[in-house]
C-alpha cells in the first residue's frame, strides 16, 4: 500500500497541465516547479524580476504549508532562470525566505520556461 498522496491548495496555483502542486510521500514532499502566477486569478505577477522571483518562493511557501512544513523544511531548493544575470537578485529575494542552515540548491540556466517567464522554482521538503 503506498502512502503517497498529493498536495492541493487554493493558497497556489492550480496545476495546468499533468502534475500535482506536490507529492508528499513519507515525510518528504516533492514540490512542482512554481512560476510566477498569482494563485487568485491565475494570470501572471506584475512587477520586476524580484517581484516574479518573490511570487515563485510565495508558491513554495503555501504549498508547504498546505503539506504540514514551512518553507524552510525544504531540503534542496531548484531555481530555473532564462538568464543568469538574475542570479544575485534570487539569492537577495532567498535571504528573504529562508532561514540559515539553507538548503542545498541548484540554479540551472535554461531557454525558456512556460508562459514565458524569466524564472521558476522547485522544492524537496524533508519534513519532521
Amino acid at each position: 500500500m503506498s502512502n503517497r498522496q498529493t498536495i492541493n491548495t487554493e493558497n497556489a496555483p492550480k496545476a495546468i497541465g499533468t502534475y500535482s502542486q506536490a507529492v508528499k510521500s513519507g515525510t518528504t514532499v516533492y514540490v512542482s516547479g512554481q512560476i510566477p502566477l498569482v494563485p487568485e486569478t491565475m494570470e501572471l505577477e506584475q512587477g520586476d524580476f524580484k517581484a516574479l522571483t518573490r511570487r515563485c518562493f510565495e508558491n513554495v511557501k503555501a504549498i508547504a504549508e498546505a503539506a504540514g512544513g514551512t518553507i524552510n523544511d525544504a531540503a534542496k531548493v531548484g531555481i530555473f532562470l532564462t538568464d543568469m544575470s538574475n542570479f544575485a537578485e534570487v539569492n537577495e529575494v532567498m535571504a528573504e525566505y529562508f532561514e540559515q542552515p539553507y538548503p542545498a540548491r541548484a540554479a540551472i540556466g535554461v531557454k525558456e520556461l512556460p508562459k514565458g517567464v524569466p524564472v521558476e522554482v522547485d522544492a524537496i521538503l524533508e519534513l519532521k
